[in-house]
C-alpha cells in the first residue's frame, strides 16, 4: 500500500487570508508540483481536502481531515497544513486513537518563494511516514515531533517540544 498525501492549505499552499473562511475557487495546490521536484519515488496519491489558512480550520475542518483518514485504505497518511494551528489538528488526530502513521507538515515560506522550507519539510515528512509506528508527529524544522509533546515557538517560528 502506498502513501496518501492530504493537502489542506496553508502557507505551504501560499495562502494567508485569515480574514476568509476559503481560498479563491482558483487556487490550485501547489503540492503536486512540488512532489514532482523533490522527485518522491514512493507509491502515493494526493487529495485536496481544502484550501484554507490555519488559522480558519475549526474542529469541523478538523472532523473533515479525520474522516478522511479514517476512510483511507491506505496506512501511512501525509497532511499539509499551515503552521499556525497544527498542533491543534496533530492533538485532535492523536485524541481518535488510530491504527495509522499520520505526519502533518507545512513551511514557514511558502513552496513558491524563494528561501522556502516547503521541499525540505516534504521530504523530511516522507521518510518519517515511512519509518514511524503507527502514532500522529509533526515533522518540521529537521525534527519530528510526537504530536503530544509539540508546539509552535511564534516568536522564533520554529516548532520545539512542549516539555523536555
Amino acid at each position: 500500500m502506498g502513501i496518501k498525501v492530504l493537502v489542506t492549505g496553508g502557507t505551504i499552499d501560499d495562502l494567508d487570508y485569515s480574514s476568509h473562511e476559503q481560498a479563491p475557487k482558483a487556487h490550485r495546490s501547489l503540492i503536486p508540483r512540488l512532489l514532482k521536484q523533490a522527485r518522491i519515488t514512493a507509491d502515493y496519491s494526493v487529495d485536496v481536502l481544502m484550501q484554507k489558512d490555519s488559522r480558519v480550520v475549526t474542529d469541523t475542518g478538523r472532523a473533515i481531515i479525520l474522516k478522511k483518514c479514517l476512510e483511507s485504505k491506505e496506512h501511512k497518511i501525509i497532511i499539509t497544513h499551515g503552521t499556525s494551528t497544527m498542533p491543534l489538528t496533530a492533538k485532535f488526530l492523536l485524541r481518535q486513537k488510530t491504527q495509522k502513521t499520520i505526519v502533518l507538515f507545512g513551511s514557514a515560506i511558502p513552496a513558491n518563494k524563494e528561501n522556502s522550507d516547503a521541499l525540505f519539510n516534504l521530504g523530511l515528512a516522507f521518510a518519517a511516514v515511512q519509518i514511524l509506528p503507527p502514532g500522529v508527529y509533526i515533522a518540521m524544522n529537521g525534527n519530528v515531533f510526537p504530536a503530544d509533546n509539540v508546539k509552535k515557538n511564534f516568536e522564533k517560528g520554529v516548532f520545539e517540544r512542549e516539555k523536555t
